[in-house]
């Protein structure tokens, strides 16, 4: 269906007369002339792999919440959004109206950084595995004898490079000074754990511990701009904080949840993904909207 309704699920959208420059996981990016329309589809992704479900409402979620914080931090860092409201696209996306109402962002065009700017809070994921090994994360030494999911003695930034396909990797603040330059990567990384340290502050007053999050930034000429999706549950692990345990692992608002239900399967995790049920689908979605209501203290229009 080209233009769905928006209470309906949708995986794919076109925009016909309307150029698709970019497709992620996610979202489907669109050029205009003089700004990018970027549109959250309702795909869900697992080990890399796209699933053949929609999940219900997550694009909604997604670009509205971004919308949110980017609005609430703007004093800290300027960012690409122009708007998220329909009546304020250019005439070109009228006919497409209905089907972006609520799940698109009308954004300056930029040029992105080859890095993610990851920040982690709390001892998991990938940072769990190699502290591990080696108590350190991204070659930063950490205290010996922290367990999984324990909170850290402070932020820190653990950037990565940005994968087109695949797993993003790990680097070192060297080595992302080599790609985007000395001046650029202590900015990113002053932002970073700032915008990190105002928002776990907001949202853990809200039931919400953010337990880590990536970033990503863009130059406009000489600006250097907060861009693409901002502390949504795609892009932080969100843990209800009335559950926390340090020791194991922690119940979430993402799609951890689809993950575990994943891992439960003989599947290889190669392309094509298998179906999941409805339950597993209902839940997911349930738990977006609930990361939704407690992060802004409103319903999501229209659920």
């Amino acid at each position: 269906m080209t233009h769905p309704p928006q209470g309906e699920a949708i995986s794919n959208l076109e925009l016909p007369g309307i150029p698709k420059v970019n497709q992620g996981k996610v979202r489907e990016i669109f050029g205009l002339e003089d700004h990018l329309l970027i549109v959250a589809t309702d795909r869900v992704s697992a080990f890399d792999v796209i699933l053949p479900n929609a999940i219900p409402h997550k694009g909604r979620v997604l670009t509205q919440l971004s919308a949110y914080w980017f609005l609430r931090l703007h004093s800290i860092v300027e960012n690409h959004l122009i708007s998220i409201e329909t009546d304020e696209f250019p005439a070109s996306l009228e006919p497409f109206r209905e089907s972006l109402q609520g799940r698109s962002m009308l954004v300056r065009k930029c040029e992105p950084l080859p890095i993610e700017c990851v920040v982690r809070g709390y001892l998991a994921g990938s940072g769990w595995k190699e502290y591990r090994q080696s108590e350190t994360i991204c070659g930063i030494k950490l205290p010996g004898g922290l367990q999984e999911s324990a909170e850290l003695p402070e932020p820190i930034f653990t950037p990565s490079t940005k994968a087109t396909s695949g797993h993003d990797e790990n680097i070192s603040f060297e080595e992302a000074v080599e790609l985007v330059g000395s001046d650029i990567a202590h900015r990113v990384r002053e932002f970073s754990i700032e915008i990190y340290n105002q928002a776990r502050a907001y949202a853990l007053e809200r039931g919400i511990i953010i337990c880590d999050t990536k970033f990503e930034f863009g130059l406009q000429g000489s600006d250097l701009l907060l861009i693409d999706e901002v502390l949504t549950p795609d892009s932080s692990r969100f843990w209800p904080a009335d559950q926390y345990q340090p020791g194991q692992p922690q119940p979430s608002f993402d799609k951890q949840f689809v993950r575990d239900y994943l891992e439960t399967l003989d599947w290889d995790k190669k392309p094509p993904g298998p179906t999941l049920p409805d339950d597993v689908v209902e839940a997911t979605s349930r738990r977006y909207l609930e990361a939704y209501a407690l992060l802004t203290g409103t319903q999501l229009e229209g659920v």
